[in-house]
C-alpha cells in the first residue's frame, strides 16, 4: 500500500502489514504499478465520498454495507449520496430500507415518501411505504398505499399483491 512519497527525492513510501516500509523510485512503482494494470483501492468511512465517483458503482458499493447488515454505515453512505445525487431513487431506497432495519420507521417512512413523490411510477417505493405505515398500525393509508403499488405494476408487481394481501388480512 502507498502511504507517502517524496517529490524531491523521487520516490514512493509503499508499507505492507508487519513489514518494515519499503521505498522505490517513482520510475519503478510505475512500471510495477503498470503491471497490475494500475489498480487501485481507495476506502473511506462510511459517508466520505471520493471527489470523482458516480452514482451506480458508489451505490453498488453502500449496498455492501446493507449485505453486511451495517445500517448504521448505509445510512450515512446514502444520506452522502443524496447530498451529491438529491432524488436519487436508489439511494431514497435504500436509506428507506436501512431505517427500517433499524427499526426507525418514522425515518423509513420519511424516505420511501420522498422516493414516492419524486418518483410517482416507482412500485418499490409505494410498496415499502405501504408495509411501513401498516407496522405503524395506519392501516387505512397502508392499503391505499399498497393498491397505488399494484397498479402501477411492473416486474415486482407480484410482491407487491403480497404485501396488499398481508395488509388486507389484518396480520402483520
Amino acid at each position: 500500500m502507498v502511504t507517502g512519497y517524496d517529490l524531491s527525492e523521487g520516490f514512493i513510501t509503499l508499507h505492507s502489514g508487519k513489514k518494515e516500509p519499503e521505498y522505490l523510485p517513482f520510475r519503478v512503482f510505475e512500471s510495477v504499478w503498470e503491471r497490475g494494470k494500475r489498480w487501485g483501492l481507495l476506502v473511506l468511512k462510511p459517508g466520505d465520498l471520493p471527489a470523482t465517483v458516480e452514482e451506480r458503482p458508489y451505490l453498488s458499493a453502500v449496498l455492501g454495507l446493507e449485505k453486511a447488515r451495517r445500517w448504521h454505515g448505509a445510512v450515512a453512505a446514502y444520506k452522502a449520496a443524496l447530498g451529491r445525487w438529491p432524488g436519487s431513487l436508489s439511494a431514497l431506497m435504500g436509506l428507506g430500507n436501512s431505517f427500517y432495519a433499524l427499526r426507525d420507521l418514522s425515518r423509513a417512512e420519511q424516505s420511501f415518501r420522498e422516493a414516492g413523490r419524486l418518483h410517482p411510477t416507482a412500485g418499490p417505493a409505494f410498496n415499502n411505504l405501504a408495509q411501513v405505515l401498516w407496522e405503524q398500525g395506519r392501516e387505512k393509508e397502508a392499503l391505499e398505499t399498497a393498491r397505488k403499488a399494484v397498479s402501477l405494476g411492473g416486474p415486482l408487481v407480484d410482491t407487491y399483491r403480497q404485501t396488499l394481501k398481508e395488509i388486507q388480512s389484518g396480520k402483520p
